[in-house]
């Protein structure tokens, strides 16, 4: 199973949101540097590593039926090693090993760079390493990273979450906010456009309320601004600000800086004030539908999605109506919506008036079918107008059969297009170009039209290459704002197998 020069490979298994993803590749990062290779697609690894979320009722069944169909593999080979991280170990922490006595280590959301030492301390003990802290260790994003995209990179900007919404446990698994210095970030994002990286998305539990540790309320959006400064960055992105903390002022930054995209991820999570309030929501329906006003008067062509939890204990067939109303007046591009899952531990899961499977359900399908009209209807206005794409790996399930490629336009919405007209030799994820749309669905966009323009990128030579970004940690305590200053090389590119 090890490589041939005597490496040990390893595979990382990742669930939830983008900041498991983003520490995933942190993960990866550290277990190079000590000295691990990447598993070849379709070979048995020798490390296994999972990143859970605890976030969904069936998180726990997800991981156990998995680690349960590993066991085989381990029985096998004794020296196999499996690691289990993410909130799920946070939150479960010895009971993994009770119930998956195979598992060699577990480690939680505070301290990612202990994997690496807590998988030789597994070998040499040959017995279960459990290490959970209760706060950071290290600030994550002062460890190294290897970067699973070429064109598109991950820059956390906090840690934790200082809300107590009823129905979230991620403040207790992530801990409370903890924000990183202006300069670490712009470092770390000039760091990927050195690379070639086109497009950076800022990352934290709550964006935007980033810069409370250092008593700056407007510190995102001169965080945005900054960013405008980074030569040859083309696209920045963030997710997921709250209402709360969503100032006028970020919404001027998004408007009048060049390369911050014209796209909105903002929860509503439901349109009733009573449900808000149950959920310790700190903003009400009108608060919410202002924001929106704001931001489309300041840039009309603003894409806005968001997230909405349908079948909240209590809530009422009233209630649901506000929340359908909410949508029908907001015109999200698209929403990701979920039914309740109770969490043990949470608020929420205690309350009473917890809502049948069948009445959840049927509220969640009509508000699924109204959600699709509008952003069908959305996504025809589109039609005929000219995009710039960033051509994306792997975003079109279809594309083989189709013959087209797939690509984000500025606002984020998926397009697949026809690769005919104007191309510079053959286009690849991490090129640029632009075409119209000519057909529209509720969850993409069709350009079956020649391309207008085909623009080569450094960030194509490099998918093209295998070549991937890795990071080296930054960590700079710069609390100016501005593009950081010159410094030496902080990245090494690596390169990767492009499988």
């Amino acid at each position: 199973m090890s490589t041939s020069g005597g490496a040990r490979s390893y595979e990382i298994r990742t669930y939830g949101c983008q900041m498991n993803v983003h520490d995933s590749e942190r993960l990866a990062g550290m277990l190079e540097d000590a000295g691990y290779v990447r598993a070849v697609t379709g070979a048995s690894p020798d490390v296994v590593v999972f990143n859970t979320c605890a976030v969904r009722e069936n998180a726990d069944n997800r991981l156990y039926g998995t680690l349960g169909h590993m066991r085989p593999a381990k029985d096998a080979n004794p020296g196999m090693q499996i690691a289990v991280g993410g909130c799920l170990a946070q939150k479960d922490r010895d009971s993994i090993v009770k119930k998956a006595p195979w598992v060699d280590v577990v480690f939680g959301t505070h301290n990612l760079g202990s994997l690496p030492t807590l998988l030789e301390r597994a070998r040499h003990n040959d017995e279960a390493e459990v290490e959970i802290l209760e706060s950071l260790d290290v600030f994550p994003s002062t460890l190294p990273a290897r970067r699973e995209s070429a064109y598109s990179g991950w820059v956390s900007v906090s840690v934790g979450c200082n809300n107590t919404c009823t129905f979230c446990i991620v403040p207790a698994l992530r801990g409370k906010e903890k924000d990183r210095r202006p300069g670490e970030v712009l470092a770390e994002v000039e760091a990927l456009v050195d690379e070639g990286v086109l497009e950076v998305t800022l990352l934290g539990q709550n964006v935007n309320a980033y810069g409370v540790e250092f008593g700056d309320r407007y510190a995102f959006g001169k965080l945005l601004r900054s960013c405008g400064e980074i030569e040859g960055l083309e696209r920045v992105r963030f997710t997921s600000p709250h209402p709360r903390d969503f100032t006028d002022d970020v919404i001027a930054a998004m408007a009048e800086t060049p390369n911050v995209c014209h796209q909105l991820h903002m929860p509503l999570q439901s349109g009733s004030d009573r449900v808000l309030k149950a959920m310790r929501r700190s903003y009400r329906s009108d608060r919410f539908l202002r924001i929106v006003r704001d931001v489309r008067e300041a840039m009309p062509d603003a894409a806005i999605t968001t997230d909405i939890i349908v079948g909240f204990p209590g809530e009422t067939e009233e209630d649901f109506e506000q929340t359908l109303e909410v949508v029908r007046q907001a015109r999200f591009s698209s929403a990701f919506t979920f039914q309740y899952s109770k969490r043990p531990g949470t608020p929420a899961a205690d309350m009473p008036d917890q809502l049948p499977k069948e009445v959840v359900q049927e509220r969640y399908e009509r508000l699924v079918a109204l959600q699709d009209e509008i952003s069908w209807a959305e996504n025809r206005a589109l039609v005929g107008r000219e995009v710039e794409l960033l051509v994306a790996e792997g975003e079109g399930r279809k594309d083989t059969a189709t013959r087209r490629l797939s690509g984000r336009a500025r606002d984020g919405r998926l397009v697949h297009f026809a690769p005919g007209g104007a191309i510079d030799r053959e286009i690849r994820p991490g090129d640029v170009v632009r075409t119209t749309i000519t057909k529209a669905a509720p969850h993409h966009l069709v350009a079956d039209a020649d391309l207008h323009q085909h623009r080569r990128t450094r960030a194509g030579d490099h998918w093209e290459e295998g070549v991937r970004p890795k990071t080296s940690g930054v960590t700079l305590g710069l609390p100016s704002f501005g593009a950081p200053p010159a410094s030496p090389q902080e990245t090494a590119v690596q390169q990767g197998c492009a499988c």
